[in-house]
C-alpha cells in the first residue's frame, strides 16, 4: 500500500530534526531547471504569478536565489519534518518513532510543485512553487504538463515496490491532477473526512486537512497494509461512517 499526500505553504527549518537519516529527491535535476526559471522573475512578478503578497515574493525571491546543490543535512531537511502546514500537524512526524519515519520512506510519497515525487527523508530546501502555479518551462505550458510523466511513472513504481497495488490518496485534488490516472496501475482509495453541522455532515477544509495527516500516522503507526483495515481509523473521535460511503470512497465523520 502506498499513501500520497500534498506538501505544504508552512515550513519550519528552525526545529533541529528528530532523525539523521536521510536521503536525497530523485528528481533533483528538473528541480535546478524549475528554479533557473524562477530566478528570472522579479519580486512582483512572483507575487503576481502565485497570487501572494508583495512580502511573500521578496521571500521567495530570496529563497530561490539561495537555493544550491548539493543538498545536505547543513543546508537541507527531511520533508517530512519541514513541511508544518495542517496535514503535518496531525501527523505529527517528530514523534513518530526511528523504525516508523524508516518505514515510510516505503509507504508515503509526497507529491510536490519543486521536487515532483518526494520521500518522507528527502531533504528539501525552503520554497513556495505549488503545483497549480502557471509556470512555463520550454514546452511546458504548467507544472502539470512539466511533472505529469515523470510522477506518474514514480508512483506506478513505488506502488508495485510497496507490495501492493492500493493506493490511498490523501492528497488535495490541486496535487492528485499531477498523477495521470489512466496510467496508475492501482486501485485507488480515496478517504474522505467530515464533521457534523448544523444537522449535516460536512467537509470542513481545516479539518480535512488536519484529518488526511492523522489518517497517514494511523498508516504508519499500525502498518496498514489491507485497504479494509483503514476502516478502523478512530483518531481524534473521527469514525468509519458506512451510509455515506462507497466502493474507494471510505468517509470517516464526527460529531462536533
Amino acid at each position: 500500500m502506498l499513501v500520497v499526500i500534498s506538501p505544504a505553504k508552512s515550513l519550519d527549518f528552525k526545529t533541529p530534526p528528530v532523525i539523521h537519516n536521510y536521503t536525497v529527491p530523485e528528481f533533483l535535476n528538473e528541480s535546478e531547471k524549475l528554479i533557473g526559471r524562477l530566478k528570472t522573475l522579479t519580486p512582483k512578478k512572483i507575487s503576481a504569478l502565485m497570487g501572494i503578497s508583495d512580502d511573500l515574493g521578496e521571500l521567495n525571491f530570496k529563497r530561490y536565489h539561495e537555493w544550491n546543490l548539493p543538498f545536505t543535512p547543513e543546508n537541507a531537511k527531511q520533508a517530512i519534518l519541514a513541511f508544518n502546514g495542517d496535514v503535518y500537524q496531525g501527523m505529527n512526524a517528530s514523534t513518530l518513532s526511528k523504525e516508523k519515519l524508516i518505514l515510510a520512506q516505503s509507504k508515503l510519497r509526497i507529491l510536490s510543485g519543486l521536487y515532483g515525487v518526494l520521500k518522507p527523508l528527502d531533504l528539501i530546501q525552503p520554497y513556495r512553487l505549488e503545483m497549480g502555479t502557471k509556470l512555463k518551462y520550454y514546452k511546458s505550458k504548467d507544472l502539470y504538463t512539466f511533472w505529469n510523466p515523470l510522477i506518474s511513472k514514480k508512483v506506478n513504481v513505488a506502488v508495485a515496490e510497496s507490495g501492493s497495488n492500493v493506493l490511498v490518496n490523501l492528497a488535495s485534488a490541486e496535487y492528485f491532477k499531477s498523477i495521470d490516472r489512466k496510467k496508475l496501475k492501482a486501485e485507488i482509495v480515496t478517504p474522505d473526512f467530515k464533521e457534523f453541522k448544523n444537522g449535516n455532515y460536512t467537509m470542513i477544509s481545516i479539518f480535512a486537512k488536519r484529518a488526511r495527516g492523522l489518517m497517514t500516522r494511523f498508516i504508519l503507526e499500525h502498518n496498514i497494509t489491507d485497504p479494509a483495515d483503514l476502516l478502523a481509523f478512530d483518531y481524534e473521535g473521527y469514525g468509519f461512517n458506512s451510509r455515506l460511503s462507497k466502493k474507494g470512497n471510505p468517509v470517516f465523520t464526527r460529531e462536533q
